[in-house]
């Protein structure tokens, strides 16, 4: 029922009451003036939501509760009316609930539990900040870069870029391209299946690519299994795609000089991988086993962008190319995996002493595991097959045994 908002002719006061006459002869408890009718307060009954089990019973036809484990409940699926999880999950958090799909014992298994607030402010200026310093860092690592790459058309007579800031600069926006595209392949993957994530993060740091990476972060679980492979290779096939074109323009600029010059123990030299040396024979041709390549930074850019791409693709924990194995995996096969290519990793350190610490951090994030997605019951689509399987083609002709010699 409605209530009046009534207020006194005489003094201004103000007040509502359990009636609606338009007028309350000395009515004011204040002067004991007249109260005449000026609005009224009407009460908006909230519309009742379905419970949780009714919104359920909408895509599940569900048996009884098996369990409930503090606010988890479990329900053993009879049939699933809904096939689109990713269409029920968004409808279930309306309700403040999350839910997940499990195999147990030939049995379906419906958990649902209380959503988590995903706190999605962010404060744009590190972002920006963080681009800044990373463009610096890799602009200075360019430069030195562009330093001995200078050194050697001089000490040669070889033609080439000999504007040691043009140089730097393009080792810059070279590698800073291919890292960002990378994580907004991620982070177009996420929107797409409505994970939350925030934007990409570059991280500087005083090394010989001026970078440690970028990364963005996943804020919510991701739904189902074609969602974690379309997350876990979007990154890695969109920074090759960029990887690519940048390693053919570097290794045109790149100088060919006599073995000779590449003096043993005073030149790094860089792994190959079957992706780089197919590049680089279809750029260079074919070389006599008596000339060598020193290469312009945004060869090096290229290259790197490649190392990166085969690193984020090793199918371990929660590497790209683990949530792509665990999508395709059980937890258990997988944790073994993961272990398995993190002792391998450490045993690789005989080639190239930096396997160690990536042995090191496949363990630690081995530790941790891989839940995989909230939906381990529907089967992946064929097209998500074929691209992990392209996934496992690009972290063959990509993978570097050795990345750096002397």
């Amino acid at each position: 029922m409605a209530k009046g908002i009534y207020e006194c002719i005489q003094c201004g006061h103000r007040e509502v009451r359990d009636t609606t006459q338009p007028l309350l002869p000395g009515a004011c408890p204040v002067c004991g003036g007249d109260m005449i009718l000026v609005g009224y307060e009407v009460e908006i009954e909230e519309e009742e939501k379905p419970s949780i089990e009714e919104e359920l019973l909408k895509y599940y036809e569900l048996g009884p509760l098996l369990e409930r484990r503090g606010e988890v409940l479990v329900y053993e699926v009879i049939s699933i009316k809904e096939e689109n999880f990713e269409k029920v999950m968004r409808e279930i958090e309306k309700l403040g609930y999350w839910i997940a799909l499990k195999r147990s014992n030939g049995k379906i298994l419906l958990y649902v539990f209380p959503a988590q607030r995903v706190e999605m402010r962010e404060n744009p200026l590190i972002g920006v900040l963080l681009f800044v310093l990373t463009l610096i860092s890799t602009f200075f690592a360019g430069y030195i870069l562009s330093l001995n790459y200078i050194k050697t058309l001089e000490d040669l007579g070889i033609p080439g870029v000999k504007n040691v800031y043009l140089n730097a600069l393009a080792f810059s926006v070279g590698i800073m391209a291919i890292l960002g595209t990378h994580e907004m392949g991620h982070k177009i993957a996420a929107t797409i299946h409505g994970v939350k994530s925030t934007f990409p993060y570059f991280i500087p740091f005083p090394s010989f690519i001026g970078t440690l990476g970028a990364v963005i972060r996943v804020k919510s679980p991701i739904p189902t299994r074609n969602a974690a492979i379309d997350l876990g290779a979007s990154g890695p096939i969109a920074g090759l795609l960029v990887a690519i074109p940048v390693t053919i323009v570097g290794l045109k600029l790149s100088a060919i000089v006599p073995m000779e010059y590449l003096k043993q123990g005073e030149t790094v030299y860089f792994g190959t991988s079957i992706l780089f040396y197919a590049l680089t024979k279809m750029v260079l041709g074919n070389l006599g086993s008596d000339v060598g390549i020193i290469l312009h930074p945004l060869a090096i850019a290229g290259w790197v962008g490649i190392l990166v791409t085969f690193l984020n693709l090793i199918p371990a924990a929660q590497l790209d190319g683990g949530h792509i194995a665990r999508a395709l995996l059980p937890e258990k096969v997988h944790r073994v995996l993961t272990y398995a290519l993190g002792f391998l990793a450490i045993g690789l350190s005989y080639f190239w002493p930096g396997w160690f610490l990536w042995g090191i951090l496949i363990l630690l994030m081995g530790r941790v595991g891989n839940p995989g997605a909230l939906d381990e019951v529907t089967p992946l689509t064929l097209s998500r097959k074929i691209l992990a399987l392209l996934a496992a083609v690009i972290f063959i002709v990509s993978a570097v045994p050795a990345p750096f010699s002397s």
